[in-house]
């Protein structure tokens, strides 16, 4: 007898009407990343089996690959109904070196960036436009008002932000609404708890977490596999180490709470983040259908309000050792943006 497929639940972010599978998928990692990037047959074949399965939130951005991840992602979406795919991507990051980033937020950029990313996507319209990293020389006013331009024309749907400071947020938000913020939020990464996600709920704005099982590390990765060659993950300072051993600690104690639920230990901290409201709407990435599939099973997975609270106080905070990140990026938004958040990295 052939197993009953899961039903994937839809959420509505922000309020202007946005409807999202409350599972999207991350594409970055099917052109290089986390692992060495899959032939461009597989992973088309990935989108579409991700479709098949209820999954139409697909989120990409012109920094991934830089570009191949648009087109590879443009290719899948000409064998998929257009209108059935919630189309997500991301402008702003010019370029990324080992010690700096590169960003730009002018309108005359945010225009550029838009055109090519419809070129190499194929499509008519974006469904969902971040600005995937702000550029604090550029008044957040004046990006956000370009933005909205491309929004009357029909080019981009809805707006969205990501790695954002409150204050930025707060503003954006005065000039057009501001339909997603997209955020690292995981098990074990939850800075964005005290400020962010209350402000989100008070405007009105979805949350869009990525990396929610914390880059791997709850699927596994450096614990029971070790890591892919030539991935960036090598360098990430929660897989290295003495950081490393004491995040065993952590995976082990999941390990027991995991089986006291009857499912895995991926599937158990991405019903962790899909139970933080229907507001939120996570997008793991894959390279793997046994994975993707595994993270579909979360959704059998219920959990109470004592159950999250179980597993949060399993996983404390301020016992995560290491930074966050060791992307440059993510340090410099945050540290120059009008009102920095605590989390400085």
């Amino acid at each position: 007898m052939a197993e009953e497929q899961t039903l994937i639940p839809r959420v509505k972010l922000g309020s202007q009407g946005f409807e999202v599978s409350k599972l999207g998928f991350g594409c970055m990692g099917l052109t290089g990343a986390y692992n060495a990037p899959v032939p461009e047959e597989v992973g088309i074949s990935i989108i579409k089996y991700a479709f098949n399965k209820g999954i139409t939130f697909f989120d990409t951005s012109d920094i991934y690959g830089p570009y191949t991840n648009e087109v590879l992602v443009g290719k899948a979406l000409k064998e998929l109904p257009r209108e059935k795919i919630q189309l997500a991507t991301k402008f702003g990051i010019v370029e990324i070196g080992s010690n700096k980033i590169e960003v730009n937020g002018t309108p005359e950029y945010v225009r550029s960036c838009c055109e090519a990313s419809l070129k190499r996507l194929n499509v008519d319209y974006i469904d969902l436009y971040y600005q995937h990293r702000i550029d604090t020389t550029v008044p957040i006013e004046d990006t956000i008002g370009e933005l909205k331009k491309l929004v009357e024309e029909g080019k981009v749907k809805y707006i969205g932000l990501s790695e954002a400071s409150p204050d930025t947020i707060r503003r954006a938000h005065a000039v057009h609404p501001i339909t997603a913020l997209q955020m690292e939020w995981s098990l074990w990464t939850r800075d964005i708890e005290d400020e962010i996600i209350p402000l989100c709920r008070e405007l009105g704005i979805g949350i869009v977490p990525y990396s929610p099982l914390g880059r791997g590390f709850f699927g596994g990765k450096a614990i029971v596999e070790s890591l892919p060659a030539n991935t960036f993950l090598e360098s990430h300072p929660r897989f290295q180490g003495e950081n490393l051993e004491r995040n065993k600690i952590l995976y082990a104690q999941m390990e027991k709470l995991a089986k006291k639920h009857g499912c895995t230990i991926p599937q158990l901290a991405l019903a962790w983040v899909l139970h933080q409201g229907d507001d939120v709407a996570p997008i793991p990435g894959t390279t793997k259908i046994k994975n993707l599939d595994n993270n579909i099973g979360s959704f059998k997975v219920k959990l109470s309000n004592e159950d999250l609270k179980e597993i949060s106080d399993l996983v404390p905070i301020n016992e995560v050792a290491g930074d966050r990140t060791h992307d440059v990026f993510i340090r410099c938004s945050w540290k120059f943006a009008n009102t920095p958040l605590k989390i400085e990295n």
